[in-house]
């Protein structure tokens, strides 16, 4: 099983400024989104992730550069999956449910609860407006347009609102991340820890990797 050695950085907090909270991110070692489950589709974006902790808080940045991107969806839990996205899920204690995180390139969030696909609770509003966003985007004038953006999240233990967590360090989890864009001129879906599957679907927790909070 492919492992996430989450750091923990204790003198950050959901409070911190954003300059502080990206440059301890960009410090952090970065993982590739690079997995191509579906040959199809492998033409796609350059993505990678660096993440970390503190007692309370998930510290989540995206590194993206692909030459489209879209950004229709702008309401909590729209369908941000169709627009250019990058997703986060996690699975607590060993349980079958798990949460996915789903965010497009502007920071619009969709995230649900659920044991598969099909089988999903939509998060409350409420909770995901305690998750901090913060993107950047920029277009290179070259001749073949390419983006380039980032996406900074400060996810707090209130986001979780099927469990009452306490300390993010004293749990054990599992893990995957993902690219996609359903409804881009080059449809794409990569991700962290690869996926058997004859059709793309992210909701496969059997494929997730584990997660140790230092």
């Amino acid at each position: 099983m492919i492992q996430l050695e989450i750091p923990a950085l204790p003198h950050l907090h959901a409070g911190s400024s954003l300059p502080s909270l990206t440059e301890a991110l960009d410090a952090l070692p970065r993982q590739a989104i690079g997995s191509a489950p579906w040959p199809v589709y492998e033409q796609g974006p350059e993505v990678e992730f660096a993440m970390a902790h503190n007692e309370d808080c998930l510290f989540l940045k995206y590194y993206v550069k692909e030459n489209d991107v879209q950004a229709m969806h702008r309401q909590t839990n729209d369908l941000v999956y169709k627009d250019s996205c990058v997703e986060f899920f996690i699975a607590f204690r060993g349980e079958e449910a798990y949460y996915n995180f789903e965010f497009n390139c502007l920071g619009t969030c969709r995230a649900g609860f659920g044991t598969g696909r099909d089988n999903r609770k939509l998060l409350p509003p409420g909770r995901i407006a305690h998750i901090k966003r913060w993107a950047v985007l920029k277009v290179s004038n070259k001749a073949i347009p390419r983006v380039t953006w980032q996406l900074t999240l400060v996810i707090p233990r209130e986001a979780f609102s099927e469990h009452r967590l306490t300390n993010l360090q004293e749990e054990q989890a599992r893990v995957n991340f993902y690219k996609c864009g359903d409804d881009l001129p080059n449809p794409h879906y990569l991700a962290w820890g690869m996926i058997e599957a004859p059709e793309p679907n992210f909701h496969l927790p059997e494929f997730f990797g584990e997660a140790k909070f230092s």
